[in-house]
């Protein structure tokens, strides 16, 4: 049931407070994907801390991210919701219009850490009416990964764009010895429609618009076929997906892949079923030393950019004990947010860059925590400041097709259609020429609804 909401305290005196008053104590239940043992026992951990804290005590209950949908919206029904849910971002405004969550409640506490201090775009994908549909936790922003030493050396400008993509391929390309790129190619990859959304966004492309399927531009899909066919031209042939993109560039053959954040810690020799094979010595931080990174990138017709995210939330629901449930939200995004981010360093980057005393807190403590598998080591250790700053940027500029719109429901149909794939790759194969691949998506994309 519902209790009284309270106005939030200042985080400073939130734990004396709420020690204070655990006389009105609660029992609230969290349900979380993060399910593995290891990621599990430290939110455990967490919760404890902040029933120490608090007097509330926390349930942790592992949900399987497949199953989540189905027993959110059965619990829904029975009147039986948890009263904070850790979800991805394609549940956030669906579940706020439904009314499993309360947006009230996830305004209330972001306004009390203080919305300036959340990365701007994390927060616009999570914009809802007067406020916001749930919490901003976590997340990562897909990378453009680049031998900079190469680049440094021909006296190339970082691939932050299309042109100086182009301008890098026809320096570096040299096959097989060297691959100016590693283009995702396998059509029923998840990985490619992945890689595809972020180079339309980069171009300012999108098949939807507030009111559903918007036909895509000629001129603008144009450039990014043409662009497309230029990087799959600089790859390999066959069909490519993150497998060969990374076996490449660990081998020093590619000079150029897009990549999640999880590579990073593979890449500086941290996990033995993934080594880098540049050199004799599969832990060796030569790679990682030599590579740089791009977040933000760029088209000719929208030269703004955009980066490509995965974000996940605190979601507190309508059936929560309100007071309760604010408080360990905001607990795990301050007292608590290192280690909530220390569940997987590696990919989840801190949305809250700090606090309104010390704004890049929580971006210092985050780059300190250890990554790896078979071995760890600090990002901060592994990767200069200037890297750690363009791989947090990102999610200033985060997005995703069909958020801004309210449609995002709509574009992730469409991308599981796998339709931009198909016709990409058949663009590409030279089986049809640019408009009739543009007249190809719009018909498919525009009978799905």
């Amino acid at each position: 049931m519902k209790s009284i909401r309270m106005p939030l305290l200042g985080s400073a005196a939130m734990a004396l407070a709420l020690t204070a008053s655990a006389a009105g104590a609660e029992t609230i239940r969290f349900w979380t994907t993060e399910e593995q043992p290891e990621r599990l026992a430290r939110q455990e951990a967490m919760a404890a801390a902040f029933a120490e804290a608090s007097g509330h005590e926390v349930e942790v209950i592992p949900v399987t991210e497949s199953e989540l949908g189905t027993r959110a919206t059965a619990a829904y029904a029975a009147g039986d919701l948890p009263d904070v849910i850790y979800h991805p971002l394609s549940y956030a405004l669906p579940w706020a219009e439904a009314g499993i969550l309360d947006p009230e409640a996830a305004t209330d506490v972001i306004e009390d850490l203080g919305a300036d201090t959340f990365a701007p775009g994390a927060l616009a994908m999570a914009s809802f009416e007067d406020g916001y549909a749930s919490v901003p936790v976590d997340g990562w922003t897909q990378m453009i990964l680049y031998r900079k030493d190469l680049f440094d050396a021909a006296g190339l400008e970082a691939p932050t764009s299309y042109a100086a993509v182009e301008t890098a391929l026809e320096a570096l390309h040299n096959p097989p010895s060297m691959y100016g790129f590693v283009a995702a190619t396998k059509v029923d990859e998840a990985f490619m429609s992945q890689v595809l959304e972020h180079v339309f966004l980069a171009n300012g492309v999108s098949p939807v618009g507030p009111d559903g399927f918007a036909p895509l531009d000629e001129a603008k899909t144009t450039e990014v076929l043409e662009f497309y066919k230029t990087i799959a031209e600089a790859s390999p042939p066959g069909d490519l997906y993150w497998d060969q993109s990374r076996t490449l560039y660990f081998s020093g053959n590619a000079a150029m892949i897009i990549w999640s954040p999880f590579i990073l810690d593979e890449l500086a020799g941290l996990r033995d079923s993934a080594p880098p094979t540049i050199n004799d010595d599969p832990t060796s931080t030569e790679l990682a030393s030599k590579t740089g990174i791009v977040t933000n990138f760029s088209g000719p017709s929208n030269p703004d950019g955009a980066a490509w995210a995965s974000l996940n939330f605190f979601g507190i629901t309508s059936d929560a004990a309100t007071d309760a449930a604010e408080a360990f939200v905001e607990y795990s995004l301050d007292q608590g947010y290192v280690e909530t981010l220390a569940i997987a360093p590696e990919g989840k980057f801190p949305i809250r860059r700090g606090t309104a005393d010390a704004p890049e807190k929580f971006v210092t403590e985050w780059s300190k925590l250890p990554v790896g598998v078979d071995r760890k080591a600090p990002l901060g250790d592994l990767y200069p400041q200037e890297m750690i700053d363009e791989i947090v940027a990102g999610l200033d500029v985060a997005q995703r097709w069909g958020v801004a719109d309210g449609q995002l429901a709509l574009a992730s149909k469409m991308i599981n259609s796998q339709a931009v794939n198909r016709v990409v790759r058949e663009y590409i194969d030279g089986q049809i020429d640019a408009p009739a691949a543009v007249a190809r998506l719009n018909e498919e994309l525009g009978a799905i609804d």
